[in-house]
């Protein structure tokens, strides 16, 4: 049961986080303005920096939702069950989501600038950073306002690499994505 409660609590912390990477694909048909490009369409050797896929509207977004979801968890904190779910006490909230929102999209586009390097295209498998990039970056900023033990980074990077593979496959046979990965 301990075990169990502690998985819960890496899970209930990252939401912040696991929705911030939801967003792009969230929003990917609405705000069509702010779909431009982060690198701008730019290259280096001829290659494309992050991929027309990485817009300003999934940017903006996914820090809006990584601020949302802690504005959330810092209003059910207050209620004995949330609080049994919560490493901290989110009274710092917007810091919190910022920096949860803004390291994982971080997270995508490092990620996301390697794959193009490599010439691996956007959608094609690159296991495991497909699974954790947006969770390395987000764990990078937080860590900046806690301290997180190993093993609670452990277990965080285990819950969501398993999780993400199954949410995106399960957004795949639904329709909602394109790609399994």
């Amino acid at each position: 049961m301990v075990i169990i409660l502690f998985l819960l609590q890496c899970f209930y912390f990252m939401m912040p986080a696991y929705f911030a990477n939801m967003a792009p694909v969230i929003v990917k048909d609405i705000f069509n303005k702010l779909a431009i490009p982060i690198d701008f369409g730019k290259k280096i050797n001829g290659k494309e920096i992050f991929g027309k896929n990485k817009t300003f509207r999934g940017f903006i977004f996914a820090v809006v939702f990584g601020v949302i979801i802690a504005f959330l968890q810092f209003l059910l904190y207050r209620f004995d069950y949330f609080k049994m779910l919560s490493f901290i006490d989110y009274s710092n909230w917007l810091v919190l989501g910022i920096l949860f929102g803004f390291g994982a999209i971080f997270g995508d586009l490092v990620k996301s600038f390697f794959k193009r390097r490599l010439n691996i295209s956007p959608g094609q498998r690159f296991v495991p950073w497909d699974q954790l990039d947006f969770v390395v970056g987000a764990l990078v900023f937080v860590s900046f306002i806690l301290e997180i033990s190993w093993g609670k980074v452990v277990a965080i990077l285990l819950i969501s690499f398993l999780g993400h593979i199954a949410v995106n496959h399960s957004a795949y046979s639904l329709g909602i994505r394109k790609e399994k990965w």
